[in-house]
């Protein structure tokens, strides 16, 4: 446990003095229980098991400050580049934490549909919200998650009504700028998908930051899946070369429905993604894919979890690491057999790059299985690029600079190839190309 920094407790009096009366009151007494239960558990050190890897050193310590109400300001250039080229039934757009109307674009959305900024959500019918709010996510052993929840304001939205059908995608656009009074600034968004019976969208969350920017994203979403219900969820985690994210999801479905989960993390100082799904209906299936880069001294943490609740459940998982320089990888991947899910069908794979010496992966694949008729296998594999590839290669013609760049490229098509909207990959591959001609020189 490591003890929170004084500017911790500071902004959350600050914060606590402007929510006082505002919203409803369930909601509010779900930011002091949370708060409660975050001094009690503080931040996690490396003496913990699910952070041995990790240290949080530099975030507990930190100075941060929540943004100042009137901060959502930005021209049209600055977020332009973290847009996406595609026709969006929605683009919600967030600055520092905050919902920002002048940048967001709305389509037309079905009858009864719903995506709009978490603060009016409350303010409107945040009775709604409180079946979901902090139990989706609980935070009683999460200590990112109660922070998170402590500071619950801000974020996005999104509910479907059963039967609703959305041809194009949702996209959340987390914009951070650094700092404010001179002191780095820290977001706590919060995003909520409920999804009705038979209903299906595609979401699409980016957060990203200002190069050289210094600040810390602490961002849960949480996800609801009625019966039958499909939804493609990408999460693309281009956030500044010096900040701080700590991200997680949490997902719940019911019987039949169809999820994909599709990671991308390609900035950050200090990362840590966490994906914990419930597969608590019959026949649901579930798929998570994941690609993240890392040069310099950078950390990328990746801990997932599958829990099949119920028989006939399938998952799939498939993540890949490139790393260079100093940089350091983790991937803890939990694969849970509960004793009447009968009939469950798991694979996980985990493959790292390593493009030098002192790159460094930790990788642990888990199972824990409770029933006796199942099909599950999970594999990890950490090596280089192949000698014997490049000199193939290069025997063809290619410089080894090329041969050098399309075998990384090649092992990264494996996930780029499972996105399933064109802009996105379109998105993902650009910005691969720039960071390995930024960092690894003889990649590019």
């Amino acid at each position: 446990m490591t003890h929170p920094s004084e500017s911790y407790v500071a902004e959350w009096h600050r914060a606590t003095d402007r929510w006082r009366d505002a919203g409803p009151q369930g909601v509010r007494r779900l930011r002091v229980e949370a708060w409660e239960r975050f001094l009690s558990l503080g931040f996690p050190s490396t003496r913990d098991e699910e952070w041995r890897f990790t240290s949080v050193a530099p975030i507990a310590e930190g100075d941060f400050a929540l943004a100042l109400p009137a901060s959502a300001v930005l021209p049209e250039s600055a977020v332009a580049p973290f847009r996406l080229a595609v026709t969006l039934a929605a683009e919600l757009v967030f600055v520092d934490g905050r919902y920002a109307p002048a940048l967001s674009r709305r389509g037309a959305l079905p009858n009864g549909t719903r995506v709009e900024s978490l603060a009016a959500s409350l303010a409107m019918d945040g009775y709604e919200l409180e079946p979901y709010l902090g139990h989706v996510a609980p935070f009683q052993r999460q200590p990112f998650v109660a922070l998170n929840t402590a500071f619950l304001d801000e974020g996005a939205c999104i509910r479907l009504p059963a039967g609703t059908i959305l041809e194009a995608p949702i996209h959340l656009l987390f914009v951070s700028t650094g700092s404010q009074s001179g002191r780095p600034v820290m977001t706590h968004p919060r995003v909520l998908v409920v999804l009705g019976g038979n209903s299906q969208a595609s979401v699409v969350e980016t957060h990203a930051g200002h190069a050289g920017a210094r600040y810390l994203t602490n961002a849960i979403t949480e996800v609801v899946l009625g019966e039958n219900a499909v939804l493609d969820h990408s999460k693309l985690q281009y956030e500044s070369d010096e900040a701080y994210h700590v991200g997680a999801m949490y997902l719940e479905a019911q019987r039949s429905a169809v999820c994909t989960s599709n990671s991308i993390s390609m900035g950050g100082a200090l990362v840590r993604n966490e994906i914990v799904v419930s597969l608590d209906g019959e026949g649901v299936e579930c798929t998570l894919n994941g690609l993240y880069l890392a040069d310099a001294a950078r950390l990328v943490d990746h801990h997932t979890t599958i829990d099949h609740a119920r028989p006939h459940c399938g998952s799939r998982e498939v993540y890949k690491g490139i790393l260079a320089d100093h940089a350091r990888g983790v991937f803890n991947g939990k694969i849970i057999v509960r004793p009447d899910a009968q009939k469950t069908d798991a694979r996980q794979t985990n493959r790292a790059l390593l493009l030098s010496e002192d790159a460094l992966i930790n990788t642990k694949p888990q199972l824990e299985i409770f029933a006796n008729d199942v099909k599950c296998t999970h594999g990890a594999t950490v090596g280089q690029l192949d000698d014997d590839a490049r000199f193939y290669l290069r025997s063809r013609g290619l410089s080894d600079e090329e041969a050098h760049r399309m075998l990384v490229h090649a092992f990264a098509a494996d996930v780029l190839n499972r996105l399933p909207l064109a802009a996105v990959r379109s998105s993902v591959e650009e910005r691969l190309q720039r960071q390995l001609a930024r960092a690894w020189p003889a990649a590019a």
